[in-house]
């Protein structure tokens, strides 16, 4: 075997870095674009329905693909309860308070309110698991969620975006108790994808018969035009995503791994500007910079100080 060159190990490396950082940026991109994707989808649907069918077919995709890998579906009790109670919290409320507030409110905006979900995570990990955050992590919590009342400010004098603003919250609210509840449980038994594959299934048959008795299909065309947002929202949105950030998350450090939680937002508001012609006023760029710089502050300072879960 032909030994080789540190020159030629130092290029291998450099190469892996700069293919870690494109998928972290393609990942961004991938579910910044989301938002304005679903202002399509729900151009020829309604909220609950199209999270449901969202869900639906990335449930297909993901457990097609795990059953491929040779996977198997979990059959513990203990096992089912947890991921039932993840799916609960990311995938079925999240994900259907996501879509019912990016209804109501502006692509850009609702990709930087999407954004505070690590805020949220930290400050729950703090109070129910008891971790220790770093004192400047605390000041990106204070920066953060002041930069979320500076953008839900304009809807506070009774606008009809206020129930959007509060729903994209929640949203971020029930997606980092997932989180926390994943940290304060057992999942090792369960595979990454098996584990996304499985509480999307549930998630699926909690929310189309939601959508179907609250919300009918009375207000849904069935079309190419519903179909191609849909597709994108379930694939390259979620099931692509979710093996690229596996890969990212093996291949790369913790803070790197983690960057896509700032540059999701950013990504949101550059495509909702391309996609929907959006633009943002003062209030939402100033809002939305204190969200962005408290994410990047909390996320660093996590991953750098002696207290990460």
């Amino acid at each position: 075997m032909t030994a080789r060159s540190p020159a030629t190990i130092a290029g291998d490396a450099g190469m892996s870095e700069r293919v870690t950082l494109l998928t972290v940026f393609l990942v961004a991109a991938l579910i910044g674009a989301n938002f304005s994707v679903l202002k399509f989808a729900l151009e020829h649907s309604t909220p609950f329905l199209v999270a449901g069918l969202r869900t639906l077919i990335a449930s297909s995709v993901l457990l097609s693909f795990a059953l491929l890998r040779g996977e198997r579906i979990p059959r513990r009790r203990d096992d089912l309860l947890n991921i039932f109670v993840v799916g609960l919290s990311i995938t079925t409320f999240s994900s259907g308070l996501l879509v019912y507030g990016v209804n109501r409110v502006a692509a850009g905006v609702s990709s930087l309110m999407s954004s505070t979900m690590p805020l949220f995570t930290a400050a729950l990990s703090l109070v129910l698991l008891q971790v220790r955050l770093p004192r400047i992590a605390l000041v990106g919590l204070v920066v953060g969620f002041g930069g979320t009342i500076v953008l839900a400010a304009p809807s506070l004098g009774g606008s009809s975006q206020l129930i959007g603003i509060l729903s994209l919250l929640m949203s971020a609210l029930c997606w980092a108790f997932g989180n926390v509840y994943m940290k304060w449980k057992d999942f090792s038994r369960v595979t990454p994808v098996m584990l996304v594959a499985v509480q999307l299934v549930f998630s699926a048959l909690l929310l189309i018969p939601f959508a179907l008795i609250v919300e009918g299909t009375d207000q849904t065309e069935w079309g190419v035009d519903l179909l191609v947002p849909l597709l994108y929202a379930s694939i390259p949105a979620n099931a692509l995503t979710f093996a690229l950030l596996a890969t990212v998350v093996r291949r790369a450090t913790p803070t790197v791994a983690a960057s896509t939680a700032y540059l999701i937002p950013l990504f949101g508001v550059v495509f909702g500007f391309l996609i929907r012609n959006e633009s943002l006023g003062l209030v939402e760029v100033v809002g939305g910079l204190f969200v962005i710089a408290g994410v990047f502050v909390v996320v660093s300072a996590v991953n750098r100080g002696p207290g990460r879960g």
